[in-house]
């Protein structure tokens, strides 16, 4: 979604020459790897925030442009709707005291951002799927004024070539169609990256994958989608309707969504690229001058232009990313599974979660992906979109009998994986007061069931018992939400309702 991309016209040739050329960038991939030209470990690590432009009202503000020219700052980018932006952190190393920093970091971002957006009556707000969308907010002409979005809405609409259909039954059901892409601006979550070597990228994807339904179990913040209380995570079937080129017959044939968790354990990082040409036709077909193989012949380093803006029109919830820096390729794991918020103490609990369990899953004798079919995995992920905190996975067996049991996820993070989080952290050089600290707040979330789409349902359900409309009560929830979330503490501290009204006099 962030390549420079100009609006334009393909015609039929553009997208056989993108495929060939596709072919010739994953071939230059191939010689890389072979040739061991990748970056040596840097236990680098980064982080995006996609973030909601809110008014006092608690409702959307489409002044993405002019926010973003008060906060005149590279660290903010546009993002899908005109009430989105993006913050990105600088890459850190992994160790020290990186979480406390990183916490640091994001306060004093989002805080001048806050500050700028409040010059235009608006505010930042950190959720997975903001309550007070309406289905009159996510449409074509709410869509950021840049080129590359508008293209892409105008090629994922002809591809498909008919309405698309949002169908999420969940503790209500939703039905309605859309015209565009716009509804994928709803989902708006938090990216981890982390810098891999080749021989490690599998091991650390495997185990991301494992992983994934966990993260959204302790994580989930997305209750509420049009009105509608829906999956405790709404975002992935979302973000999976909301893109999905297939009509309905290619569907029952079994052609693989855009928007996709994948269907095996990985021995390579190029296993997840040749996936993606053999099962995605271009939506972006734009050919760039650069002949990879020939700058590879020159000892040179090639960009693979085509490869990354493919890659970046696959949405994987663990996504492989080809990048350079420094003259220097590298491989990521992007994990794009999170919603973004409840707070900043939130997010970073949930980085410092997934980077250690990561760690200590990828470097087990017996891995974990070893002990569980890859299908368990995606199940995993369903039921926890489906059921957030009271969700229940299945899990390789502890002992010699091998096998996989079912069991809360909570018990699991609990006995299991957070003591394989705080070895991983260990293992990367992070201290311990960063590890108590964050992996504590996994912890209470645990032992007291709530996260934030525990706490949306329960503070809206408090407000409908009070005799607030429907829409009054989104609206009061998300105030609240807001008011919670600069405050700053964990959103398993947070009381559930609304505030008594002060009393007059």
């Amino acid at each position: 979604m962030g390549e420079k991309v100009v609006a334009g016209q393909f015609d039929l040739s553009d997208r056989q020459r993108y495929r060939d050329k596709l072919r010739t960038c994953l071939t230059g991939l191939e010689r890389l790897l072979a040739e061991q030209r990748f970056d040596r470990p840097k236990n680098l690590m980064g982080l995006e925030i996609e973030l909601n432009l809110v008014g006092a009202d608690g409702m959307p503000r489409m002044l993405n442009g002019e926010v973003l020219e008060r906060i005149a700052s590279r660290d903010f980018q546009t993002e899908l709707a005109m009430f989105n932006l993006e913050v990105n952190i600088a890459p850190h190393q992994l160790g020290g005291r990186v979480f406390d920093r990183l916490s640091e970091e994001l306060r004093t971002s989002l805080a001048y951002a806050d500050r700028k957006a409040g010059e235009l009556d608006a505010g930042i707000v950190m959720i997975g799927i903001l309550p007070t969308l309406d289905r009159d907010d996510l449409v074509s002409s709410n869509l950021s004024d840049v080129d590359r979005y508008t293209l892409l809405n105008d090629q994922i609409v002809a591809a498909r070539g008919e309405d698309f259909l949002l169908d999420i039954d969940g503790v209500e059901r939703l039905t309605c169609t859309s015209k565009s892409i716009a509804p994928e601006a709803a989902c708006t979550s938090v990216q981890l990256h982390l810098q891999v070597t080749p021989g490690r990228f599998a091991d650390v994807w495997n185990a991301a994958q494992a992983v994934a339904g966990v993260q959204i179990a302790v994580g989930a913040n997305s209750p509420f989608l049009f009105g509608r209380e829906l999956w405790r995570e709404s975002r992935p079937p979302l973000f999976q309707q909301s893109t999905d080129t297939r009509p309905p017959e290619l569907q029952t044939q079994g052609v693989r969504p855009r928007t996709w968790f994948g269907e095996r354990w990985i021995s390579s990082a190029y296993d997840l690229f040749e996936e993606n040409l053999r099962y995605f036709p271009a939506l972006l077909p734009i050919c760039d001058d650069e002949d990879p193989l020939k700058v590879l012949d020159e000892g040179g380093v090639p960009s693979l232009a085509e490869l990354v803006l493919h890659n970046g029109t696959v949405y994987r919830w663990n996504r492989p990313v080809y990048d350079i820096a420094d003259g220097v390729p590298h491989l990521r794991v992007e994990n794009r599974v999170l919603p973004a918020g409840p707070t900043i103490t939130d997010v970073i609990a949930n980085a410092a979660f997934y980077y250690g369990l990561v760690r200590a899953l990828a470097e087990e004798s017996r891995p974990v992906w070893t002990r569980m079919p890859f299908e368990a995995a995606a199940a995993n992920f369903d039921a926890a979109c489906r059921h957030g905190i009271d969700a229940r996975m299945t899990w390789p067996r502890r002992g010699r009998y091998g096998g996989t049991v079912e069991v809360d996820a909570v018990t699991l993070v609990r006995d299991e994986l957070l003591p394989l989080a705080e070895a991983g952290l260990a293992a990367w050089g992070v201290e311990r007061a960063d590890r108590d600290l964050y992996l504590g707040v996994i912890e209470e979330r645990c032992r007291r069931r709530a996260n934030g789409a525990s706490w949306q349902a329960a503070t809206f359900h408090r407000a409908l018992e009070a005799g607030l409309s429907r829409e009054a009560a989104l609206a009061a929830t998300t105030r609240r939400y807001g008011e919670l979330m600069r405050q700053g503490e964990p959103v398993h501290t947070w009381p559930v309702g609304l505030p008594e009204p002060a009393p007059l006099g």
